[in-house]
């Protein structure tokens, strides 16, 4: 659902894999990252997308469809095949002291990737974990622990299942959202209008409903199945509220910035001046998604913002089109991350990259998925 806890849980397993087949961290690194990016921005359950669809009056069925075939190509594209260009301006490999550290539990110390010039200070470990420096891993709970770290680091260890899922049970629960939804738009596109089969499947596939659907299944698939207590599963979920809480305000903030503009008079001068040019409703879409990206550097709130000032254009557009204005927006919102962009950052620390080289290779992978995904949208534009 959200990039952030994303890139958080996949970082682990890049470096593992890449210690272990010694493959440059590049070519495991941008595929995972491009994965999460593409469907962060194109495909619904997504809160970008989700929005859009709603401040458009898309279809949800078709943008899910829709934004699954043009996701498969963007992502061949802007993951294995540019990898191997990318892994020769940043090479950069996995190094066994991170993934020691990341297998004991704790943060390491030492920087994320290996390279052959010689850090400033020889004593010195190069930094590249998350947030900066981190004391070792053997000084955890030593002397200089703060209160609130005891308190975070007992909370984990109290939290730490017995047992590992099942596999089947983990991979079930995180597609069971898109199935839910996916089956509604099967629905929708076959089932007759008021049956009982096509009311329920509208129901339990609309979005809010079927995340919830997940969560709850989640409780049973992965808690009671990994051996944790009814208090740690209420903690478990209790741990999620603050990222969001986070995300709910980004697409307040993206909403209300829309209003404003809107009031404005933007909206109607950006619709004034599609009709009186030969540009594309697809591509004038995304043309205002990447300004707004570019300035504000939330593809969540490029996406939201973005749907309610190109709003004026729906009313000429079908229903495919105006699922494809959704996937065109969302393609414009992750252009050219760069310093404004809080993922421009994560990606940076947890790779332990330079700023030169996350420009270098997080950047214009966001680039290349938004130009494709553009591509594709327009091609797809020519057959629905």
């Amino acid at each position: 659902m959200f990039f952030e806890i994303g890139v958080v849980i996949l970082v682990p397993i890049i470096i593992l894999v890449g210690l272990r087949t010694r493959l440059p961290l590049m070519k495991i690194g941008i595929p995972a990252l491009a994965a999460l990016s593409v469907l962060h921005g194109l495909v619904p359950p997504h809160p970008g997308p989700v929005t859009a669809i709603g401040l458009l009056h898309a279809d949800l069925g078709r943008t899910l469809i829709f934004g699954l075939i043009v996701a498969v190509p963007t992502l061949i594209i802007a993951g294995p095949l540019l990898a191997r260009f990318l892994d020769r301006l940043v090479p950069v490999q996995a190094s066994e002291e991170h993934a020691a550290a990341l297998m004991g539990g704790a943060l390491p110390a030492t920087s994320t990737v290996t390279r052959d010039e010689p850090t400033a200070d020889p004593d010195r470990p190069r930094g590249g974990s998350f947030g900066g420096a981190r004391r070792p891993a053997s000084d955890a709970g030593g002397v200089g622990e703060t209160a609130q770290e005891s308190r975070v680091a007992s909370d984990v260890t109290a939290a730490v299942p017995t047992r590992r899922p099942p596999f089947a049970a983990a991979v079930l629960t995180m597609v069971l959202p898109v199935v839910l939804m996916l089956l509604k738009a099967i629905a929708d596109l076959n089932a007759t209008e008021g049956s009982r089969v096509r009311n329920t499947l509208d129901f339990i596939g609309d979005p809010s409903m079927a995340l919830l659907i997940g969560v709850l299944v989640a409780m049973v698939s992965l808690g009671a199945t990994s051996g944790m207590s009814r208090e740690q599963v209420q903690g478990s979920l209790g741990s999620g509220l603050p990222g969001v809480a986070s995300i709910m305000l980004i697409v307040a903030a993206g909403g209300g910035f829309k209003t404003v503009l809107s009031d404005s008079g933007v909206a109607a001068v950006i619709a004034d001046a599609a009709h009186n040019s030969s540009l594309s409703p697809l591509v004038l879409g995304w043309l205002v998604a990447v300004g707004v990206r570019l300035a504000t550097g939330s593809a969540t709130v490029a996406t939201v913002t973005t749907a309610g000032i190109v709003g004026g254009l729906a009313a000429d557009l079908s229903s495919s089109h105006l699922s494809l204005l959704v996937l065109a927006v969302g393609s414009g919102s992750l252009f050219f991350s760069h310093v404004n962009d809080a993922g421009f950052w994560l990606v940076k620390e947890y790779f332990g990259l330079t700023v030169g080289e996350t420009l270098k290779s997080w950047s214009v992978m966001e680039t290349v998925i938004s130009v494709v995904g553009l591509v594709c949208v327009l091609l797809l534009s020519l057959v629905v």
